[in-house]
């Protein structure tokens, strides 16, 4: 039998979820979103540390890594892979669409210079294409982190990433 070792620093951010979120099946999410949010994605190892520890807090909840891995990769706003330090989710709606969203992320793959689902070499940008951002209103939309503009144009990409620098 293959024992998983995981690390301290994914032992810790599992630790600190459960004891902020619980340990019941209600929870399962927001540990995950916590999770990524400490490490800045959710790596394989997390998902054996959340079963192991939500077992030893509570005997009877039975829970499987693959429902943890599905899911977090069922949520676009939780990622299984490394990110860059700031990440650029673009929502490629019909309704940002019809606005102007094809030449945005245009604008956006030529100033990052990678394409949708990659990170740049340093590590610094990663560009993820989502279905959805909830703010159709105000399309196009980028949400950079954790801030979100909308009806930006082309022009403005180069201004709002600069912010990040």
């Amino acid at each position: 039998m293959q024992v998983k070792t995981v690390d301290l620093q994914t032992s810790q951010a599992v630790s600190a979820a459960i004891e902020k979120h619980g340990a019941s099946r209600e929870a399962l999410i927001p540990i995950l979103s916590e999770v990524n949010r400490l490490l800045g994605y959710i790596p394989a190892e997390a998902f054996t540390e959340i079963k192991r520890q939500l077992r030893l807090q509570s005997s009877d909840l039975r829970v499987y890594e693959s429902q943890l891995y599905s899911l977090a990769s069922f949520y676009h706003m939780l990622s299984t892979e490394e990110l860059g330090r700031h990440v650029v989710r673009f929502c490629e709606s019909a309704p940002c669409h019809v606005v102007g969203g094809r030449e945005l992320l245009t604008a956006v793959q030529e100033t990052l210079g990678i394409q949708p689902g990659q990170t740049t070499p340093d590590r610094k940008w990663s560009l993820i294409t989502t279905s959805c951002l909830g703010v159709c209103a105000v399309g196009p939309v980028l949400l950079v982190d954790d801030d979100i503009y909308g009806n930006v144009t082309p022009d403005q990409v180069p201004e709002i990433l600069a912010r990040y620098e």
